[in-house]
């Protein structure tokens, strides 16, 4: 098993999911990033908008698998789920 393509994956969903929630803030807020993140986790929202900007990484996984690229797949699962525990528990 190749580590470094599992942490790659890894890597790789979180960036994703970031960009999917700077491109949800941009498109559909009057607020810029930083802003736009302060307000939605005031409001309670911050699970959402990270749920939101996983959504990306269904696309990502797909272009993985696509490409036989398993181990780095399996890396962006293990995002997903680092997100939800992270949503879960700190948020």
């Amino acid at each position: 098993m190749n580590k470094t393509d599992l942490f790659l994956g890894l890597v790789l969903g979180l960036l994703v999911a970031l960009l999917g929630c700077f491109l949800f803030i941009t498109f559909f807020t009057d607020y810029d990033f930083g802003t736009g993140v302060a307000f939605l986790k005031a409001q309670g929202f911050l699970g959402k908008l990270i749920a939101v900007g996983s959504l990306l990484d269904l696309a990502l996984f797909g272009v993985l698998l696509k490409m036989n690229k398993e181990l780095m797949a399996r890396g962006v699962v293990f995002s997903v789920l680092l997100l939800a525990l992270l949503s879960l528990f700190y948020l």
